[in-house]
């Protein structure tokens, strides 16, 4: 929670103050018996204090001459507020973002303010919401980007409550961010991955109903297109069409790209393309069987009967936990931690330059620098120990005679791809 480390009295039941997560000045005033607190956006104390005073007489005369017409729950405001952001959803007209807001607002803000009126949450209030947030999530001390959305949905609910008059602009309280800078991702050894991969693939004949098979043989392909691309689970990846899949072949050997063109970044970066580890083939394989009569436009993971599914998340979450592999020490792992595998097994290679991989998951070098720089002593343990160890040798390798067959499968298989990629428009 920010403390305060300096204040400057301007009058009674009006000063200015400084906290320590801020170099911006806030003013403090009392309206009708009751503390508001608002920021001045000034870093200058002289320009704060006349700042601060205008502010205190703009919020007195809408005080006086646009008083609430009455006060509601939050709980009501707050379910109205979402009502609002999914329909936005629906109609396509809204940001991914909403999703989070959401989140927050049934997680976090409604459990806590629920059947409190709008207007009696005040600076103390907020200050209590702080401290059980702290403690809803057992002391961990959420990240900075974490809390700015979470101060963002709380705003909204604020701008339902001024736009209706159940509260007036001077009774919004400050919302401050003391949130953490950012954590290390929780991720998987390769090791980790085959287990709970393994454990998702022997589960599927056990299931008696059909769908339930259909969405864990999805899920295989689902986290086998994540680990080898690095693409964002959520939007991006459930977005994906069989036009987006590109592919590039040269004899027995093919290259795949795919678009993204949905998800977080792609409003303000475009769509970007995504080189495929080669072990994406086996997700492509088992997609293919599964769609015979696929088109640029359809959907790449969905059921058999092209509907879109929601257990996909919650599949994967039982099968950790059935393999004990839910909690790790950077927190518990989720589909997103297939991405934050991705560019870790990527740095750990040390064959790609880190901006390359930064534009290849569409983040930033400082981004990937920021939660992954623990794997930095790792990437460079030879170095740093002064031990090399020998690679060790193949085993089982191919005859020259058995290796030209395998190739001239391969070439032949890829080569009907190819045909088919240039006539439907799609592998």
């Amino acid at each position: 929670m920010a403390t305060q480390i300096a204040r400057h009295d301007i009058k009674d039941q009006l000063y200015i103050y400084l906290q320590d997560n801020s170099k911006k000045w806030y003013c403090r005033f009392v309206l009708h018996g009751k503390w508001y607190s608002k920021s001045t956006k000034i870093a200058d104390k002289d320009e704060a204090i006349a700042k601060a005073n205008m502010i205190y007489l703009e919020h007195k005369i809408k005080y006086e001459h646009q008083p609430p017409v009455r006060s509601k729950r939050f709980k009501d405001i707050a379910n109205k507020t979402i009502e609002k952001l999914r329909h936005q959803l629906d109609m396509n007209t809204g940001k991914v973002i909403y999703k989070d807001y959401i989140g927050a607002l049934k997680k976090y803000h409604i459990p806590f303010f629920d059947r409190t009126y709008i207007t009696a949450i005040d600076q103390s209030k907020i200050s209590e919401f702080e401290v059980w947030r702290r403690q809803h999530n057992k002391g961990l001390v959420l990240a900075k980007s974490t809390i700015l959305t979470h101060n963002a949905a709380l705003q909204l609910v604020f701008k339902e409550a001024i736009e209706n008059k159940w509260m007036i602009a001077a009774q919004v309280p400050t919302l401050s961010n003391d949130g953490g800078s950012g954590q290390r991702r929780a991720s998987f050894t390769e090791d980790e991955y085959d287990t709970i991969y393994s454990q998702i693939e022997s589960s599927i004949d056990s299931s008696r109903k059909k769908v339930t098979r259909q969405i864990r043989g999805l899920l295989l392909d689902y986290m086998d297109i994540a680990i080898n691309t690095g693409i964002r689970p959520g939007t991006e990846l459930e977005n994906l069409t069989w036009g987006d899949i590109e592919m590039v072949r040269q004899d027995h050997q093919v290259r795949f790209r795919i678009k993204v063109t949905k998800g977080k970044t792609t409003k303000h970066t475009g769509t970007r393309t995504v080189v495929c580890n080669d072990d994406i083939i086996y997700a492509l394989e088992n997609l293919r069987n599964r769609f015979p009569n696929r088109r640029p436009k359809d959907k790449l993971l969905v059921l058999e009967n092209g509907d879109e599914t929601k257990e996909l998340s919650n599949v994967f979450s039982k099968a950790l936990i059935d393999c004990d592999l839910k909690d790790s020490k950077d927190g518990p792992r989720t589909l997103y931690s297939l991405r934050h595998s991705y560019i870790t097994w990527q740095l750990l290679k040390r064959e790609i330059r880190l901006d390359i991989l930064a534009r290849q998951c569409g983040t930033s070098v400082a981004m990937i620098e920021q939660h992954y720089s623990h794997v930095v002593p790792q990437m460079f343990e030879e170095e740093l120990s002064g031990v090399k160890f020998e690679k060790e040798a193949v085993k089982g390798r191919m005859s020259k005679a058995r290796l030209k067959k395998t190739h001239e499968r391969l070439a032949k298989r890829f080569e009907q791809w190819e045909r088919e990629y240039k006539v439907r428009g799609c592998i």
